[in-house]
């Protein structure tokens, strides 16, 4: 396990957890939300296989 920063509260995280899996964990739907991995968007493409890395910050705004 390590930490991230998730929406500025840190975070533990195993290892090898996909941004995927961190919404999922986190109740947010995919379809409906944007998310900043280190100050950079990333596209909803790459949710599955992008993996998150000690010190990672992620911010996440969902939409209604």
């Amino acid at each position: 396990m390590f930490d991230i920063t998730y929406n500025g509260q840190p975070k533990s995280v195993d290892e090898h957890t996909t941004i995927a899996q961190l919404l999922a964990d986190s109740g947010v739907n995919i379809k409906l939300c944007a998310l900043e991995l280190n100050e950079e968007v990333l596209p909803k493409s790459v949710f599955a296989t992008q993996t998150l890395s000690p010190g990672d910050q992620v911010e996440v705004v969902t939409f209604v």
